[in-house]
Formats: C-alpha cells, structure tokens, sequence
C-alpha cells in the first residue's frame, strides 16, 4: 500500500486568514494538520507531495454560484452588507460577515478544484483538501459557515472531465448544498451519512430524498440517530453505503470526511471515535478508487487534527504500523489531552445506548434500502440489524 501517491493541497495563503474568533469553524486545522504530519514523517517526499493552489477566479465560481451573490458576498466581505446581502443569507448566526470571507472561500474552492485536476491527471491517487468542505453552500445562499461550495465545484470538474463521480459526505450535517446541486443528475451519485435532521442543522436529508428525474435513486441519505456510535456508524456503511457504492462503479470518489461525528465534538450529538473513519477508508481501499478526501465539520480542533492525520496514515498504508505517535508525548501532539497516539481509544457502548439508537437506524437502513436499491439493481434486506 505504500506505493499509493498522496497529495496534500495547502496553499500557504491561508495561515493568513480566519474566521471571527468566536465562529466555531476555525481555518488552522488544516495547516494543524500539515504539522502533524510533518512531525511524524508522514508529509514530504515521493509519493506524499504538498501541493500548493490558487484562488478560484470568478469564472470558476460561476460554474455553480449566480454573479449576483459573488457580487454581493464580496461586497459584505469590503464591509457594505446590503439587504440583498442578508436575504442571500449573509449576517446570519452561522454566516458572519468578515474581511476574508471572500477570499477565503475562493482559496478553498481553488484548492478543490486543484485536486480535483491531480485526480484527472493522474498524478496522484489519493489527494487531501482540508480548507473546505462547504457543503451547505447555495449557488445563491451561504449557510451554516459555507459561503462558496468547493465540494459542488469539484465534482462538477470531475464530472466535466468525463468521470463518473460517487460523493460520499460522512460530515455529522447533512450535505443539503451538494444535494441540491445534483438533485436532478445521475452522473454524479451523492450519499450522506449524517446525524438526524430531527436533532441537528440543517433539519433535513431524510430517507425519501432520493433525487428527481434522471436523479431518482441517485441521492442516498441514511440518518444516524443522536448517541450514534462506531459500531452504529459501520452498520450504515456496510448495509447502504458500500453496496450502493459497488453497484454504482463510479471512476472517482469524493469523500467529505467531517469530523464533528466524534465524541466530544461541542456541535453535534454522535460518539464516534476516529477508529469509525479509519475503518470506513479500509473498507473503501479495495475499490482502488482515486479519492479526494475534503475536510468538512469538526469544532474540537485537537479530535478533528488527529483524525485527518490518522485517515491520511491509513491512505498511506501506514495503519498497520505501529503508532510510533503514541510514544512522542502531548508535546509534540500539540495538546495533553491525549497522548496515546493518533488512534483513539475504542468507547465502550452500554445496553442502553444500543436500545436508543440501533432500532431508529435499522429503520432508517430499511427505508433508504427499500427507496433505492432497485435503482442499482440491488434487493433490499428483508431485515437489516448490526452484523
């Protein structure tokens, strides 16, 4: 496995640019993430590049976004917030108006568009992009800290070059932005795992959107209940998302791999540990599929950092081996919260737990089965339960 080839997408630009200091979504954790890795010689050489990038330009943006809400988000971000501004979603609790905000975005969507064309030209089989992940972005609305939409801009790039693209977005949140935009297309297939709409933003993606016209049976949502643990979390994956995926063949996976679906997350209400996302990367491998891994959600910095580099070790081929990490101390880490290594420690599940979260999943898991797998050919379980 070590001859897969990485990329690491991180233009230096950003180390420069923030959210207001208040906003949960903080900007650092990618260039957090780049330290970490270069600390344990992971990032660096042959096969392991960085990679730098470039702003969007306007005409990029324009692939999804209108020229009226370009317009107007670049003009909140010179400090003249206009009522069109607020009705476009600007200035809201979760949508503050900053300097950077433009420029931040475009950077992000420039490094998404930047691996994507590393996948279509083939100089990478794997490529990490740790700025974005804006996926409730509109083509003319900001939403839930997303103001321009790279995951959008980067599938429609792979799609536009003749690939044919699975979205896969293991964020807690719905990816309701990415949704929209391919609600009407089969070229590419969106799936989302996600903690319910019934608990959490954006109140949506719930089993029967499953997309219209030449999309029905394209979008996938299965809905993890609040408490969801690792176990609940890989049941999804076997049951849906892998036989979906492997009926579907897409030539390219786009992998939106938030982190606020682990405990202790201040955002969401799931309990996963970071063991749930290294699983689901060894469960993807053997369809040798290029991937663009996007960053996403993840509002405890130290837990969202230490996940990226763990699923970036387990792309390397590294996870077999052994956590040299764990001996290095919470110094080098970056924090004494934990100084085990990047692997979390496995979370015992109570009987409790269980009788809370797996009965509303099963039927989550039957109706999204029941409601797509006849689209791919596939025969829903007649009993689907944790195997």
């Amino acid at each position: 496995m070590n001859a897969r080839r990485l990329a690491f997408v991180y233009p230096p630009e950003a180390e420069a640019m923030s959210y207001p200091p208040d906003c949960p979504f903080k900007t650092h954790r990618a260039g957090l993430t780049r330290q970490r890795l270069r600390a344990f010689g992971l990032l660096g050489g042959p096969g392991r590049e960085e990679v730098s990038a470039a702003p969007a330009s306007l005409a990029e943006l324009e692939q999804f976004h209108t020229t009226a809400y370009l317009e107007q988000l670049q003009r909140a971000a010179a400090g003249d917030l206009t009522v069109e501004g607020l009705q476009m979603g600007l200035g809201g609790p979760d949508t503050p108006v900053f300097k950077d905000m433009f420029a931040y975005g475009a950077l992000a969507c420039g490094a998404a568009l930047k691996a994507a064309e590393l996948l279509i030209q083939g100089q990478a089989e794997v490529v990490f992009h740790l700025l974005g992940g804006f996926h409730h972005a509109r083509a003319d609305r900001a939403a839930g800290f997303c103001y321009l939409n790279d995951m959008v801009l980067a599938c429609q790039r792979l799609a536009a070059a003749g690939k044919r693209v699975a979205y896969l977005d293991v964020d807690a949140h719905h990816g309701d932005g990415v949704q929209e935009a391919f609600y009407h297309r089969n070229d590419v297939l969106t799936i989302s795992v996600h903690e319910s709409g019934k608990t959490l933003f954006p109140w949506g993606g719930f089993e029967h959107e499953i997309g219209e016209g030449p999309g029905r049976g394209y979008n996938v949502n299965i809905c993890l209940p609040a408490g969801a643990y690792d176990e609940a979390f890989l049941m999804a994956v076997d049951q849906v998302v892998l036989p979906i995926l492997k009926a579907y063949r897409p030539d390219v996976l786009v992998l939106e791999l938030g982190m606020d679906t682990l405990a202790g997350d201040p955002l969401t209400h799931l309990v996963l540990t970071n063991n749930a996302p290294a699983a689901l990367i060894q469960r993807l491998l053997p369809l040798e599929l290029p991937v663009l891994v996007a960053g996403g959600g993840g509002y405890h910095v130290e837990n969202t950092v230490r996940g990226w580099a763990r699923a970036w070790r387990v792309f390397a081929g590294e996870e077999d081996q052994p956590d040299d990490s764990a001996g290095l101390g919470g110094v080098l880490l970056g924090s004494s919260e934990w100084a085990g290594g990047l692997r979390d420690p496995v979370r015992p599940v109570s009987a409790q737990q269980r009788a809370a979260v797996e009965p509303e999943l099963r039927q989550s898991i039957a109706a999204v089965t029941r409601h797509v797998f006849p689209y791919h050919g596939l025969v829903p379980p007649q009993d689907p339960g944790v195997r």
